[in-house]
């Protein structure tokens, strides 16, 4: 039997720190005040860009270089890249193809990029992980999410005061065995499908008008609406797999609302202290999120090999997204 696994997995984050305190200052000015919603988001601190050498593209690279090095790895082990942002830097060449050549990768390795939005580097993991399971030739992947949502949403009361910029990058590896990968599980419904836009006016009127016409559009809604899903997932996903709360490391679930952290975990009557948030440390780094939650998890010594890990996350539009795993 194969197992994909988790080799290693690091962050990379602007060293550009940023304080609940300038966002207010700076919406009240133009007469919106986001006070509350910082405080019902969870939201005490972030790091974003300040600097114009600085993209998805280079911190995805820094993450990218740390993972391999905690892995004791050369790009060239790599059989596969994949890369998941919704602001990347290029869409020609693909990002993935960016850092092959940036790393150093062998003329064999598979790369290309995709995009669920806020759920594309659970996506991505999970996809990386069948097609590991499917294809033997695949024996070592990088799964590789960032965004850098600052520059796009100066104008967005939600997202510029709650986004911030990072890079995770996970290596998974084949090897024989039980564990790792288990099963996934997705929830659609696309009654927002407009809700969240970007570019606001679409690629094909991108030189047509004012650039700022392409920021980030965002129409506010209950994004409550996600936890029922995500409690019938999580709950569906656990259960027919004859997983026990008691048997969970960690629960890493989207960091966008720490209300909505707390709303599945009482639904789902699991132990608090096992669920990791971290969205007032780092802010909402957006497609990676529950990740940065698992590096901090391992990094303060509260996961074990052996341990099972339950991810949920949503995207855009929406589309919720639950995997499990064995660490």
């Amino acid at each position: 039997m194969t197992a994909v696994r988790i080799r290693s997995l690091e962050i990379y984050h602007p060293s550009h720190e940023v304080d609940n305190e300038y966002y207010i200052e700076r919406f009240r000015q133009s007469g919106v005040e986001v006070s509350g919603l910082l405080k019902a988001l969870g939201r005490e601190k972030r790091f974003v860009i300040d600097s114009p050498e600085e993209n998805t593209y280079t911190m995805a690279l820094e993450a990218s270089r740390k993972a391999l090095a905690a892995a004791g790895l050369a790009a060239e082990d790599l059989d596969l890249i994949i890369f998941s942002s919704q602001t990347p830097e290029y869409l020609l060449p693909s990002n993935a193809l960016k850092l092959h050549s940036g790393l150093g990768g062998s003329k064999q390795t598979m790369c290309y990029d995709i995009n669920a939005n806020c759920a594309g580097m659970l996506v991505a993991v999970e996809q990386a992980s069948r097609t590991m399971l499917s294809n033997p030739r695949i024996k070592r992947a990088l799964v590789v999410g960032a965004d850098h949502f600052s520059v796009h949403s100066p104008q967005e009361p939600v997202y510029h005061s709650n986004f911030a910029d990072s890079a995770a990058a996970v290596i998974l590896e084949s090897q024989e065995g039980s564990g790792g990968f288990i099963d996934s599980l997705y929830q659609t419904d696309t009654a927002v499908i407009d809700n969240s836009l970007f570019p606001a006016n679409g690629l094909s009127n991108l030189y047509r008008g004012d650039a700022a016409e392409a920021q980030v559009r965002f129409t506010p809604f209950d994004d409550s609406v996600c936890v029922d899903s995500a409690v019938d997932s999580l709950r569906e996903l656990m259960e027919s797999n004859g997983i026990r709360d008691v048997e969970v490391g960690a629960y890493l679930f989207s960091q966008f609302s720490v209300g909505n952290v707390k709303l599945v975990s009482e639904r789902l009557g699991i132990d608090g202290s096992k669920v990791a948030y971290v969205g007032d440390k780092y802010g909402y780094t957006a497609s990676n999120s529950p990740f940065l939650a698992l590096h901090d998890a391992l990094r303060d010594g509260k996961i074990k090999r052996g341990d099972y890990l339950v991810f949920w996350t949503v995207g855009a539009g929406w589309q919720n997204v639950s995997m499990l795993m064995e660490y």
